[in-house]
């Protein structure tokens, strides 16, 4: 069995999932189906999320298993969250409502809090 394509091997656009066949029972299924996040990954770049899975997620195990030093663990990791649609290292930050914002600012003009305070409660930072 081959594995899945994600791009046309003519013009390199991505290819869409339209069927699935059960070969125990012979039924087909035709829809439009969505591959999932990992998708669109390369071959090389699913291997890797396996062996991140099978090392549960230790790169120093994944190391000594691939035979890579860790700079190229971490760049190869940092590829495949970019081809998944991440930014590597970005840290969600909570959203505000223009509300709450107003709130934390007038408690600093206030004098309720300090800057450092209303920084710390806008930037998301856990007390």
């Amino acid at each position: 069995m081959n594995p899945t394509l994600s791009t046309c091997p003519a013009c390199g656009e991505a290819l869409a999932v339209t069927r699935y066949w059960c070969p125990a029972c012979d039924t087909t299924v035709e829809g439009r189906f969505h591959g999932g996040p990992f998708a669109g990954l390369e071959r090389e770049q699913l291997a890797f999320v396996e062996a991140f899975v099978r090392c549960e997620g230790k790169l120093n195990r994944m190391e000594r298993e691939l035979g890579l030093s860790y700079p190229t663990i971490r760049s190869r990791l940092h590829d495949i969250i970019r081809a998944m649609g991440y930014e590597p290292g970005a840290e969600e930050r909570p959203t505000f409502s223009g509300a709450e914002r107003r709130a934390v600012l007038e408690r600093l003009d206030a004098g309720e809090i300090g800057a450092e305070e209303a920084l710390r409660i806008l930037s998301g930072e856990s007390e």
